[in-house]
C-alpha cells in the first residue's frame, strides 16, 4: 500500500511531514517522504492532504480483560486471595486477555492501535503485572510486563488504613525479594513466586507504574525509586506539576488525565487543567491515560490530549502524549507509536486534526491491514436508522 499526499504526523524527530507519502509492504512501514513510486501490485490510497498519524494509545485499561464493568465474571484485572500471602506481583493479567472483545473494535474505530493492561482493585495495594498489547486481534501483548502498584487515599483500605503502612510494606517487600527476609517466615508477605516477580523489577528489568496523586506522596516515590534503583512511571499525578523538575531530573515520564481540574478528593487538591504543560515545560514526558471508565470510553483519550493542548502543551507534544511517549515508557517504541521505517505499519487517516473530537478516523490500518470500520456501536446506530417498514424500525426485513 502507498498512502499518497497525506500529513504525516511521524511522532518521531521528523515531525511532521507535508504532501508526504507512506510506503507500506509487509505490514512494515518501508519508506516516508514525497513522491514516492508505487511498486508494481501495490495499491495506492490518496490522503488528499489529510492527517496520518500512528494508530493511537488507549492509556492504562482493561480493554480485552473486562467485557462489562457491573459483572464480575467478565472483569478479570485484579487478584483478591483470602490467605495469609494476599500480595502477588506474580499476578499477570495478559494472560487472562481476549481478543476477541466487542471492546476492542469500540476502541479501534476511533483510531486507538494499543493500550497497556493494568492490573488493579484487587486485595492488595500491590496489585500485579500487565503489559501492552496492539488492538488487531492478536492474542498476544507485545513488550515486556509492568507491574502495578497504588499509593495515597484509593490503596488505604489495602494498606492499614494509612500511607505510612504503605511505605512500611513496601520495604518489606523490598527486603523479602531481596533475600533479606526468609522465605519460611510466618510474617512473610510474598510467595516465591512472588519474591521472583518483585526482584525483576527492583534491578532494573521492567518498569513499576504507580498510580498516584498527591504532591507529598509522589516526592517520597521519588526518594523510594532512587533509593531501590527502580525504574518507575506516575499514573495520575493530579498534583505532579508540584514536582516538575525533580521528575523531569529522575526520568519518569507522567500519565495524566488532563481532564482532572477539581479537587475530587484531598490528593488532588492541586488539580489544574495545565498540569501536562507544566510538567512538559520542565521537561518531563508527559503521556495520558484516564481515571474514569477507561475501557469503555477510551476513545476519550483523544480529548485529553487535545483539552492538554488547549491549556497550554504544544501540539506535537499532544500526539506525541498518545504516540511516541507510552511506546518508548513501556518499552515497545521499536514496534509502535512513530510513522518510521521499519516500524509496524499501525497507522490512521483523519478528517482533520486528530486532537479535535469534531473530526474522525477515516481509516485505521494495523499491519498495514486496513481495519473494519465498524463496532458494536456502529451496528447498533445502522440498525436503528433503518427506516420503518412492515415491521417497525429496527426489525430486519
Amino acid at each position: 500500500m502507498l498512502i499518497r499526499n497525506a500529513t504525516v504526523h511521524t511522532a518521531t524527530a521528523q515531525g511532521t511531514l507535508q504532501g508526504a507519502d507512506v510506503l507500506v509492504q509487509g505490514g512494515v512501514v518501508r519508506a516516508v517522504g514525497p513522491g514516492l513510486a508505487a511498486p508494481a501490485g501495490v495499491s495506492v490510497v490518496e490522503a488528499g492532504g489529510r492527517p496520518l498519524t500512528p494508530a493511537l494509545f488507549g492509556g492504562i485499561t482493561d480493554i480485552g480483560i473486562e467485557e462489562v464493568s457491573g459483572e464480575s465474571s467478565t472483569v478479570d484485572s485484579a487478584v483478591t486471595l483470602k490467605d495469609a500471602q494476599p500480595v502477588r506481583p506474580e499476578f499477570d493479567v495478559t494472560l487472562a486477555y481476549n481478543p476477541g472483545s466487542v471492546l476492542l473494535p469500540v476502541a479501534r474505530v476511533e483510531g486507538i492501535g494499543f493500550t497497556l493492561l493494568g492490573a488493579g482493585g484487587g486485595g492488595a495495594f500491590v496489585d500485579g503485572q500487565g503489559g501492552v498489547v496492539r488492538l488487531d486481534g492478536s492474542a498476544d501483548p507485545i513488550g515486556p510486563r509492568a507491574l502495578f502498584v497504588r499509593l495515597g487515599s484509593d490503596a488505604l483500605g489495602e494498606s492499614g488504613k494509612s500511607r505510612a503502612a504503605q511505605w512500611m510494606l513496601l520495604d518489606q517487600l523490598v527486603a523479602e525479594a531481596r533475600g533479606r527476609v526468609a522465605a519460611d517466615s510466618p510474617h512473610a508477605l510474598l510467595t516465591p513466586a512472588g519474591r521472583a516477580a518483585l526482584a525483576k523489577y527492583l534491578s532494573g528489568q521492567g518498569r513499576i507504574v504507580v498510580s498516584v496523586n498527591r504532591a507529598a506522596d509522589i516526592r517520597r516515590l521519588l526518594r523510594w525509586a532512587k533509593r531501590e534503583g527502580v525504574r518507575i512511571a506516575v499514573s495520575g499525578g493530579a498534583e505532579a506539576w508540584e514536582l516538575a523538575p525533580e521528575l523531569a531530573q529522575a526520568q519518569v515520564p507522567v500519565f495524566v488525565d488532563a481532564l482532572a481540574d477539581l479537587p475530587a478528593d484531598f490528593d488532588r487538591i492541586g488539580a489544574t487543567l495545565e498540569n501536562a504543560a507544566r510538567l512538559r515545560a520542565a521537561g518531563v514526558e508527559v503521556g495520558f491515560s484516564q481515571t474514569g471508565d477507561a475501557s469503555h470510553n477510551a476513545r476519550k483519550v483523544r480529548q485529553l490530549a487535545g483539552n492538554a493542548v488547549a491549556n497550554g502543551l504544544p501540539w506535537e507534544d499532544g500526539l506525541a502524549g498518545l504516540t511516541r511517549v507510552p511506546a518508548q515508557a513501556f518499552g515497545v517504541a521499536d514496534q509502535v507509536g512513530a510513522i518510521a521505517v521499519g516500524r509496524t505499519a499501525d497507522l490512521v487517516l483523519w478528517s482533520g486534526d486528530p486532537l479535535d473530537v469534531a473530526n474522525v478516523a477515516q481509516q485505521v490500518w494495523l499491519g498495514g491491514r486496513a481495519m473494519p470500520m465498524k463496532s458494536r456501536q456502529t451496528e447498533l446506530r445502522d440498525r436503528y436508522l433503518r427506516p420503518a417498514g412492515n415491521l417497525p424500525r429496527a426489525y430486519p426485513h
